[in-house]
């Protein structure tokens, strides 16, 4: 758990984990993800546009924005390397 000191108050942040249970073919719609990885709509559609976050995909090339459990895995894992400096 990574502490930091910000106005003389402790805030404690815990990683994310993805439940064991979860299958990697399993859909999250882009609002899911959002709420899931605690990052505003605004800055996960920017992510899109620049090509840096998941690969997202349409249902029938027009419906609502998902990704996988494989791709939310793959892009934690992705920062948590570049955090530790491994790339």
């Amino acid at each position: 758990m990574l502490r930091t000191w910000l106005a003389k108050e402790v805030i404690s942040m815990s990683p994310i984990h993805i439940p064991p249970e979860w299958d990697d073919n399993d859909v999250l719609y882009f609002e899911e993800f959002c709420t899931f990885v605690r990052t505003p709509q605004r800055t996960a559609r920017d992510w899109k546009r620049r090509g840096t976050g998941p690969r997202w995909w349409r249902i029938n090339g027009n419906g609502r924005l998902y990704t996988t459990v494989a791709e939310l895995r793959r892009f934690l894992a992705a920062g948590r390397r570049r955090e530790s400096g491994d790339e």
